[in-house]
């Protein structure tokens, strides 16, 4: 496939979506049968990949190694547009002459064709999500429709519906944009209080910044070197600020986590409440705020709590009645 691995051992998958002429990427990692007999799959937010987050190793670890040592197969998936993903057409087009691209509907007819893929190969009949960010849009979407399919959700740095202070415009935007690395840069330190010490280090930073340059062929012929991204995750995330959140919550009946840094303020506490009293259907639920971490969190010196968290819950037996 000509895809550099990320750690030995890991596979590698092109398989069909719902555009005949587009194909996903899935990357694995884990022991064949695990030996939990379990997988995790993990969907990523509004600006990079798989490869660059659960999979991206900081002094030589990942979460996604942290969850293989917990007994899963782990997978990522890669939405279009994003890492090793076929590209939309119309990112060829100006961005003004199309709508957003890659909304939550359509990456969750994607994330359908990969949950079917890996419950054959792992032959299975379910398996868990892990989100980030935009991400829970999708997973929501579609643990509310096959809830048969999910066992359990973490969700981290989810987006929650808020109510806007005035009437507005529904939010749209262009087909896609360019995320230089100022602007990924900008998005580490922006949360982390004057004074405190930083969370990522600038030279952890610039090995992550060359391989985020990497997912994309063009990117360094841009001025300033940057990745075309799908604009459809930050108009969805605009909408739900503005009351309009591309899911309901009310549908989903499987266990959700709620995951998020003390100093994330996309998420913030009336957020996590409004979502956690959202999953009226989810009879078990978790809301956890971990000190000292940013809506990125998952690549920060915090990082190693959040991935803790995770593996927990997901190894939980608790159960209870689904309310009817």
């Amino acid at each position: 496939m000509g895809i550099r691995p990320l750690a030995d051992g890991e596979e590698h998958f092109l398989i069909s979506g719902p555009k005949p002429d587009m194909r996903l990427f899935l990357r694995r990692l884990g022991p064949s049968p695990t030996p939990l007999g379990r997988a995790v799959l993990y969907l990523h937010g509004a600006t990079f990949p798989s490869g660059l987050s659960i999979a991206h190793r900081f002094d030589g670890r990942s979460w996604r190694d942290a969850l293989c040592d917990a007994g899963f197969g782990v997978w990522g998936l890669d939405f279009y547009g994003f890492g090793h993903s076929d590209r939309y057409a119309e990112m060829d087009a100006p961005a003004d002459a199309n709508s957003p691209l890659g909304l939550a509907e359509d990456a969750a007819m994607q994330l359908g064709f990969a949950v079917q893929f890996i419950l054959e190969h792992e032959n299975l009949t379910s398996l868990s999500l892990i989100t980030h960010s935009w991400g829970s849009m999708v997973a929501g979407r579609f643990a509310g429709e096959r809830p048969a399919l999910v066992d359990r959700l973490v969700l981290f740095a989810p987006i929650a519906q808020r109510e806007p202070s005035r009437p507005a415009r529904r939010p749209n935007g262009p087909a896609w944009r360019v995320i230089s690395l100022e602007d990924q840069w900008a998005r580490f330190i922006e949360d982390v209080p004057p004074g405190e010490p930083p969370v990522l280090s600038r030279v952890h930073f610039n090995d992550w910044a060359q391989r985020y340059l990497d997912s994309d062929p063009l990117s360094r012929s841009r001025d300033p070197a940057g990745v075309k991204t799908p604009s459809g995750p930050f108009v969805e995330i605009l909408r739900a600020w503005n009351g309009e959140l591309a899911y309901e919550p009310a549908r989903v009946t499987a266990p959700v986590a709620i995951l998020r840094g003390d100093w994330d303020r996309l998420v913030t506490d009336a957020d996590a409440r409004w979502l956690f009293d959202a999953f009226s259907r989810s009879a078990v639920k978790r809301d956890v705020k971990i000190g000292r971490g940013t809506h990125l969190m998952h690549l920060e010196t915090m990082r190693a709590a959040l991935w803790r968290e995770s593996a927990t819950f997901l190894l939980g037996d608790d159960v209870a009645a689904v309310p009817v």
